[in-house]
């Protein structure tokens, strides 16, 4: 009373069921791969513009930024060294807030150059990432590596 063609669809049946096995299994470890990460170099590319982004910003109802603030300083006290100091140190304390190891913070334009702020040895920077902005006839430009 065995009935051939049953055990045939019975086998039939198995195998399907172990090629569905198999590709549920195949599907499972494409999805539970780890996304590709991108390189170091293209984070820290990015890491100076976003930066200066927040620095050219606006940071409250007044259209007040950062970079306005302190060109006003600059401007108002006529590049004083008085002013250059205490813009350094409002640069310092900004920085700070960012938790950056190395960066340089300079203005090209009126002061010739001179770096505002600074943290980490610029010579030793093996990939640095710039931004600039200009505000007012200023040119505030940061590199971070």
């Amino acid at each position: 009373m065995i009935d051939e063609k049953g055990n045939l669809y019975i086998a039939d049946a198995m195998i399907a069921l172990g090629i569905l096995f198999i590709a549920m299994l195949m599907l499972n470890s494409l999805v539970s791969l780890p996304n590709p990460t991108y390189s170091d170099i293209s984070h820290d590319s990015k890491n100076a513009q976003d930066i200066m982004e927040i620095l050219s910003g606006k940071v409250d109802f007044e259209d007040k930024t950062f970079l306005n603030y302190i060109t006003h300083i600059l401007k108002e006290n006529k590049n004083s060294k008085k002013s250059v100091q205490e813009v350094s140190q409002i640069c310092d304390d900004k920085f700070a807030e960012f938790k950056i190891d190395n960066y340089r913070f300079i203005e090209s334009n009126h002061l010739n150059s001179k770096v505002l702020a600074s943290s980490g040895d610029f010579t030793k920077a093996d990939s640095v990432s710039v931004a600039t902005r200009n505000f007012d006839g200023y040119s505030y430009t940061l590199y971070v590596w």
